[in-house]
Order: C-alpha cells, then sequence, then structure tokens
C-alpha cells in the first residue's frame, strides 16, 4: 500500500492473538505498522512483533525491489513494535539504527547488545535527511513509555505518531467505526498519561501535517482534526458524550433489578444510557463508557465488610487513569450492613472533579418502595 508516492506500508496483521498486552480482547485483530521511506536513502519505520519477522521482512524486500535500507528508526521499544530489531539487523548488516537515547538502554536489556557501532541517537529537534525527505524527531516521554519518539516528514507532511492514534483491529477487518475501538486502546493503555499526550499535541499543532501514520489501525489522511479533536478530549479528561454510563455487580439479581429500573427510567427522560455487568462484560469496554460519559452510577453490593470484587478493579481502573471531571451516583446493596457507597467513595478520594449526586439509593436486599422512590429521584437528578 503506498501512503504517499516515496512512503509504502510494509506492516502486517495479526489475527492469531487474543489478549493483546495480555488483558485486552481483540476479535477484530491487530495490525503491527511499519513503513518504508524510499529516496536517496531508504528509512524503515519501526518493526514488528516477533511472530510476524519473516512476514515483515519479505514485505520489506518486495517495497524496496531489491535495494537495502540504510536506517532502521525505532520509536517506541515495545516488543509488538520492537521484538524484529535483531532480525533486521542481522538481515541489514549495513543498516544504522536510528532511536532516542533511552531506547537503546533498553536494547541492551532486551536484546544484550545497543548496537553500539551502528547507533544513530536522536532527540528532541534532531534531524535525518534521506536526500529529498528531511526526517524531524520529537520527543513523547511517556506516551505511553519514556524512550518513545515521534518522526515528522516534512517532504511529504506525514507524521509518524508511534502508539498515538493507534487502534485495535486488523487492517483487513471490516470495522469502520475508527473512534470505539481507538477509544477503548487509548483509554486502557494511554489514558492514565493525558497530560504527557496533552504536550505532544501542542507540539504536533507547531507542524503542518496532512497524513498521520500509527503503529496500529490505519493511515489517517483526511478529517485530521475529527481525530485530533478526540484525543484532546480523551486526554483532558473531558466527557465526549452527553449522557450516563450504568457500572453494576449483583449476586443474586435485585440489584440488577434496581439498574435496570433506573436505566429504564433515565432512557425515558432522553438520556442516553450505557449498562455494563462487571462480572461478564469486557472490562475494558466498562472502562471505555465510564471515560467517554458525562456521568456514571457504581452500584454494587456490600461484600465482605466491603464491595463485590469485580467493582473494586473497575474502580481501580478508574483511578490509576485519572478519572476526573464527572458526576457520580451510587446505588448500594447490603442486607444487614449496607457500607458500599462509603467504600466506593473512599476508592474515589484521590480523583479530581467529581461531582456527587444528592440522591443516591440504598437497598435492603430487594428493591422496596422506599427504594423505589429513591430510584426515581437519582433519576430526575441525572436527567437535568
Amino acid at each position: 500500500m503506498n501512503v504517499t508516492k516515496d512512503i509504502k506500508y510494509i506492516g502486517v496483521n495479526d489475527r492469531i492473538t487474543d489478549l493483546f498486552e495480555g488483558q485486552y480482547i481483540i476479535p477484530d485483530g491487530i495490525s503491527y505498522n511499519s513503513y518504508a521511506i524510499t529516496d536517496e536513502k531508504v528509512a524503515i519505520m519501526d518493526t514488528v512483533d516477533k511472530g510476524f519477522t519473516a512476514e515483515w521482512l519479505d514485505n520489506i524486500r518486495t517495497a524496496l525491489d531489491g535495494r537495502a535500507p540504510d536506517y532502521l528508526v525505532v520509536q517506541h521499544m515495545e516488543p509488538d513494535h520492537s521484538s524484529s530489531i535483531v532480525e533486521f539487523a542481522n538481515a541489514y548488516p549495513e543498516a544504522k539504527i536510528v532511536s532516542s537515547s533511552k531506547a537503546f538502554t533498553m536494547m541492551k536489556n532486551f536484546f544484550g547488545t545497543d548496537f553500539c557501532d551502528r547507533q544513530v541517537v536522536v532527540g528532541e529537534g534532531s534531524k535525518l535527511s534521506l536526500g529529498r525527505h528531511e526526517l524531524t524527531f520529537v520527543t513523547a516521554p511517556m506516551v505511553h513509555w519514556p524512550e518513545v519518539i515521534v518522526t515528522y516528514d516534512s517532504t511529504d507532511k506525514v507524521l509518524f505518531s508511534a502508539d498515538g492514534f493507534g487502534k485495535f483491529g486488523a487492517l483487513d477487518s471490516e470495522d469502520d467505526d475508527w473512534a470505539c475501538e481507538a477509544r477503548r486502546y487509548y483509554i486502557g493503555i494511554v489514558g492514565k498519561y493525558g497530560a504527557q499526550v496533552q504536550a505532544l499535541l501542542k507540539k504536533a499543532a507547531a507542524l503542518d501535517i496532512n497524513i498521520i501514520c500509527p503503529l496500529h489501525g490505519p493511515v489517517l489522511n483526511d478529517n485530521l482534526g475529527y481525530y485530533i479533536g478526540l484525543y484532546d478530549t480523551w486526554s483532558s479528561y473531558r466527557a465526549e458524550t452527553e449522557g450516563v454510563a450504568i457500572a453494576y455487580t449483583s449476586v443474586y439479581g435485585n440489584t440488577k433489578k434496581a439498574v435496570e429500573m433506573l436505566a429504564e427510567k433515565l432512557t425515558a427522560n432522553g438520556v442516553k444510557v450505557a449498562v455494563s455487568d462487571l462480572a461478564r462484560c469486557d472490562m475494558a469496554e466498562a472502562v471505555e463508557d465510564a471515560f467517554r460519559y458525562s456521568k456514571i452510577v457504581l452500584a454494587t453490593t456490600t461484600y465482605n465488610a466491603d464491595i463485590f470484587p469485580f467493582m473494586r478493579t473497575f474502580i481501580d481502573h478508574l483511578t490509576e487513569r485519572n478519572y476526573s471531571n464527572r458526576t457520580v451516583g451510587f446505588i448500594e446493596n447490603g442486607s444487614w450492613a449496607p457500607m458500599a457507597i462509603k467504600v466506593m467513595k473512599g476508592m474515589l478520594e484521590k480523583s479530581k472533579n467529581l461531582t456527587y449526586t444528592e440522591n443516591n439509593v440504598k437497598i435492603l436486599s430487594a428493591v422496596n418502595e422506599e427504594s423505589s422512590a429513591q430510584i426515581d429521584a437519582l433519576a430526575a437528578e441525572l436527567s437535568k
């Protein structure tokens, strides 16, 4: 696939891996993207996961039609992008390795060598001329590892964005909704580092960008303002959609009944609602909804003088990703000593700019007339 006249896509699709990074379900697979820039000198942008090294090296040979690469640019050392470096270095012994100083330290850790006789160390503002194409390197620490750099080709106005603007899904999948899987990818993997993403977006704003080439997902070459706008929203922890996410656990169905009653009333009031059963859903999807919507209701049982384990895990996912700037309501259930709301509020203490609803719901075993009225009041408040 040609990105531009001089830039070719040489990545691969992974339809084998079931859990990305050992935790994220990827039913539509994922792509490991790599690119070849051909000029007086040839640069290869990043490698691929070790399970696809042979296919990737074949792609390089086909794209270059007999030429040998002069440079391998390593933007990110996470193994899904770096684990084929040694095989590349062996296949092309004259090629230089271009990366940040921190990345070369990581290469020593991963491979037992930092390619000291082949290093080209780059940092903020460093340039590499390929002939007609000049590459400028921009540091992007903690987006989402400390060694990350991104690369700008001023000739074709292309930003090679490392893991930024990536998404789940192989390139041959039928998923046309970029935002859904890009959001799940961003919030799950990069979401903790909003401040660092904001810093990178400010650097990118100074560049004239026509095309974004990420390390996962499709090349972005139109309506870039849409993608950049979403990244700005996500990384500043603002709500993307007005509505209510409801996340719940239920042991015998009584808490679930309360959630269903609340969701029905909210929907009747014209409120957009997303409901997640934390014991059964994809946890990453539930976390995605929590960050997408402007309001959330947490509903769970008191359990061992604490809260149900799936809810505890869910809240941990939120707080470790800097959950903030939201309205939060609660439903608790406890047959003799309900204390779930107290526990959940305690877990959220370090979150910033949370507004708690005045109305919450307390269930003593099963929904009754009193708790039904509380559900009505909570629905009315969330519908304002």
